[in-house]
């Protein structure tokens, strides 16, 4: 075992890997720099591998043994260490305590199961760690901030009801601007204290002596302990925590723990349900309307408070329930005081110096979304349990959570830790225990911020991917939020002049266009034109997920009674969107934008959309493709159903063939064109805006600012014409080229050169499009680049990478994206076909990959090694292993050596 003993000062750090020899080199920090830039050229200068650091630092406070201080700021040096060597970081103190090995193991269990933040943090970084602590359980969203805290520019307290939506108008340059937000709920977790009827305690960073903020990703519990010093001088620790119901749904439970440690006094605990909160989490969306809740009625029951509310447009009712318990706090009186949107309930008693005073709050919420019941006697009637009282409920059902979802990787502390966030993120935006009782999709940023309004966008597609392996009937629920909305898609697609069924790119509540026709360029603080709604190929995902489900579930049900129904809607919108030429012999799809968002038209014609985007038709002639093998597959009697229901004829049928081989596409040698008329376009010298601006994710914003369009050249935000093939398997995508008459001769010449030509050219203004091209580039070998691709996308939010867009949520689609890299692409387990196919491409930087899956009702656990493969099954199945067929018996372990 390879060991690095430091010690580290604001200006230095001592280290040797001989433990008889301490502090033998020296490295010296530049101060002028972050401490990360500083760990990772330190890193570089050692160039050796290492297994633990050990951090020779006595501990010098209470919270956490290894915080140190640099250029005035207290700072998590393990934490900073492991995310840099993704190695086990330990005090020699642990050690001392017990054994090495022990105090190794003891670590890495506990940083791979934990998002701590240490210390105060301050605007979009505070907003942002809230969000990767937020809360939930598939029906609400409570994000992670302090009890104490209200709305301001470092704290955000908000919750969220999956499904509730409200419309709000605003006057802006003499148009009414609506926008449909997923609403912010009344604030109930707010709970605070003052001392001998002092101010109430707010959090300011000069009272707090130190916090942490610790997500306990495997329980599902938020803990934040604060050592509070008031301005008297008094001091005192808060343990305040808090989860969400998994079993009651409806319901999430507080704990709040205050200890006086140098007084004894009078205190008062306030808590509250604030309904006079607004919608301000994007501070871009500020200046619109954003208060969306009425306030109707409060009252109070013994130690119960409930306010029923409604939103303004959409006329959601609502009434959220606070219960508290103060048992076990001696002589305690209680109190309420309510005003016309904020009810306070209080609790004052008489403090004891060293002793410990515990209240418990339980929140419950009903909506008439999901209850049709009277909200107000149904949530009179609800039993209340507290906090203490579900734990090891709670406990029970994540380790039931866990048993399905964990991916366990050997050889970086860090990834694990991020996969296992990423699981718990996906898996407190949707539950099928709630789910399955509500009318919601995952929003692109789960329940955890404002971001995008709270919108369902296509990133459903890469969050299925993840659900689709781990609970299939999660999938089935979240499938039905878009046919409850096919009638709204029909009208859309019918108030824009075409058949069928089209799909809005911003899905909100009612299924209709909910896209702005103006964005603002926080750039050039203008509004911009938005034609972001002709993203259509919104629907091919849709139709992608269902086929995909169907795949992976065979829930024949499904598919005959919404299923179908839906494909066949959405081909009937790309059959009226396919024009014939009779000269070409070709078709062609015109007015509509590719994944890539930069490009919204040609140079000089705006509002236009484009033609023959390659993506869009490669997604159609597969679709085509699937309906048609359908149609052979299922009975008469379903299919004539489905006709009938659709009007969907014959002559479609026969559309859908001559479409599906004949759709135009653009190439210049064997580069495929993101769309035609793109190789016309001009280069642009992205290394010279990289000098100018650093930060070029957003080239669109930066080319506006100077008066000029991404439309007038070939750059890309992120992954497009090469999209399809990470949706479908290189088999397939060869045969739509074949078939649309498009022959690729060499394969592997056509991925490479294709790969490199939009790579060049791609900024990777999106996430996800680094989650498309580290697969992409594993297709070529290139297994340095894919790696860091992977790490980019996988740190994304951890890092906020994006200049402070965590703080409007998490990006779910990343989340699911990088969880499927992992078991589909480095694991090598592909489930698009009819069997299971396993080709490993374990990255170097790992030992094994672990993980559990389910397809086609068969349970599956995989242990994928370099160069071993193990598979379990709990079924008779059988595999395709490195392109060889071979048979399984029912749980028997089988190694595979490749």
């Amino acid at each position: 075992m390879k060991l690095l003993y430091i010690d580290f000062s604001n200006t230095q750090i001592m280290y040797s890997i001989n433990e008889n020899k301490p502090n033998e080199n020296k490295y010296i920090l530049d101060t002028n720099l972050d401490l990360k830039t500083n760990l990772n050229t330190f890193k570089d200068n050692l160039d050796q591998e290492l297994d633990v650091i050990i951090v020779n630092n006595q501990p010098q406070y209470t919270l956490k043994k290894n915080i140190i201080t640099y250029n005035d700021e207290l700072l998590d040096l393990a934490s900073e260490l492991e995310d840099i060597f993704h190695i086990p970081v330990i005090n020699l103190q642990n050690i001392l305590d017990s054994n090495i090995d022990t105090a190794i193991h003891n670590e890495e269990k506990y940083s791979t199961w934990h998002l701590d933040y240490y210390g105060l943090s301050h605007g979009k970084r505070q907003y942002g760690q809230e969000s990767m602590q937020t809360i939930g359980n598939g029906f609400l969203g409570l994000r992670g901030t302090y009890l104490e805290a209200k709305a301001n520019d470092d704290n955000y307290p908000a919750t969220y009801i999956a499904g509730v939506f409200d419309q709000l108008s605003t006057p802006i340059n003499g148009r009414d601007v609506i926008n449909e937000d997923l609403v912010n709920l009344p604030n109930a977790q707010y709970i605070t204290f003052s001392v001998n009827d002092d101010n109430y305690f707010e959090i300011k960073e000069r009272n707090i002596l130190e916090s942490l903020r610790s997500l306990d990703i495997k329980t599902g519990i938020l803990t934040i302990t604060l050592l509070i010093e008031l301005d008297d001088g008094k001091r005192l620790k808060i343990i305040e925590q808090k989860t969400a119901g998994l079993t009651n749904y409806h319901d999430y439970y507080l704990s709040y723990s205050l200890q006086p440690l140098n007084f004894s006094g009078n205190i008062k605990l306030l808590t509250q349900i604030d309904g006079s909160v607004i919608n301000s989490n994007v501070e871009r969306y500020r200046n619109l309307a954003s208060k969306h809740l009425s306030v109707d009625k409060i009252e109070n029951h013994n130690y119960s408070t409930s306010m029923q509310a409604h939103t303004i447009q959409s006329k959601i009712d609502l009434v959220i329930k606070a219960t508290l318990n103060f048992k076990d706090i001696p002589n305690a009186n209680y109190q309420i005081d309510n005003n016309n949107e904020i009810a306070n309930q209080i609790v004052e008693f008489a403090a004891q110096k060293d002793k410990t005073y515990i209240i418990e709050k339980t929140v419950n919420i009903f909506t008439s979304l999901e209850t049709k019941k009277q909200l107000e006697q149904i949530a009179f009637n609800h039993k209340v349990e507290f906090f203490t009282d579900i734990i090891s409920q709670t406990i029970s059902s994540w380790k039931q959570i866990w048993k399905k979802e964990n991916i366990t990787v050997i050889g970086d502390i860090t990834a694990q830790k991020l996969l296992r966030l990423n699981s718990y993120g996906m898996s407190i935006a949707a539950q099928t225990k709630a789910n399955q009782h509500l009318d919601a999709s995952v929003g692109s940023r789960g329940l955890t911020g404002e971001g995008y309004r709270g919108h369902i966008f296509w990133d459903e597609l890469f969050d299925m991917n993840f659900y689709i392996l781990h609970d299939s009937k999660l999938v089935k629920n979240l499938l039905m939020y878009r046919y409850q909305r096919l009638n709204a898609a029909i009208e859309y697609a019918k108030g824009d002049g075409h058949n069928g069924a089209m799909f809005p790119w911003q899905s909100g509540m009612y299924g209709d266009e909910q896209s702005q026709l103006v964005h603002l360029n926080p750039i050039t603080n203008s509004w911009d034109p938005d034609n972001s709604r002709k993203q259509r190929h919104v629907s091919l995902a849709i139709a992608y997920n269902i086929i995909n489900y169907y795949q992976v579930s065979e829930d024949h049900e499904f598919m005959e009674k919404y299923g179908l129904e839906m494909l066949l809607e959405i081909a009937k919108f790309w059959i009226d969107m396919s024009q014939f030429n009779s000269k070409s012999g070709k078709y062609s799809i015109s007015n509509v934008m590719g994944p890539d968002e930069f490009h919204e038209s040609y140079p000089g014609h705006e509002n236009e959309g484009l033609k023959n985007n390659a993506y869009t038709n490669i997604m159609v002639s597969w679709l085509f493709k699937k309906i048609l093998g359908f149609v052979n597959n299922f009975g008469n009697n379903v299919i004539n159903e489905n006709f009938q229901r659709t009007s969907f004829s014959d002559s479609d049928l026969q559309k859908l063939d001559d479409i599906s081989h004949h759709l135009k596409l653009d190439f210049k040698g064997d580069i495929l064109g993101q769309f035609e008329g793109y190789f016309n376009l001009k280069e642009i010298d992205l290394q010279k805006y990289r000098q100018l601006y650093g930060n070029i994710s957003r080239m669109d914003r930066i080319l506006k600012a100077h008066n000029d369009s991404p439309d007038n050249y070939q750059v890309a935000k992120q992954a497009d014409t090469l999209m399809a093939l990470f949706n479908i398997s290189e088999k397939e995508f060869f045969e739509i080229m074949f078939d649309l008459g498009y022959p690729i001769e060499n394969p592997e010449k056509f991925i490479s050169d294709n790969i490199k030509y939009y790579l060049a050219r791609t900024t990777h203004g999106s996430t996800l499009s680094r989650v498309v091209y580290s697969m992409l580039t594993l297709k070529i070998g290139d297994k340095e680049l894919a790696w860091k691709l992977f790490y980019e996308a996988l740190t994304s939010d951890y890092y906020d990478i994006q200049g402070g867009t965590t703080a409007e949520g998490i990006h779910l689609g990343v989340m699911g994206a990088t969880l499927n890299i992992v078991t589909s692409y480095f694991a090598g387990i592909d489930y698009r076909g009819s069997i299971l196919e396993i080709h490993p491409n374990i990255p170097d930087q790992w030992k094994k990959i672990t993980f559990r899956m389910t397809f086609k009702n068969i349970n599956f656990k995989f242990t994928v090694k370099n160069g071993e493969v193990e598979i379990k099954a709990d079924h008779d199945t059988e595999v395709v292993f490195m392109d060889k067929k071979l048979p399984l018996v029912a749980n028997q372990n089988i190694k595979l050596t490749y």
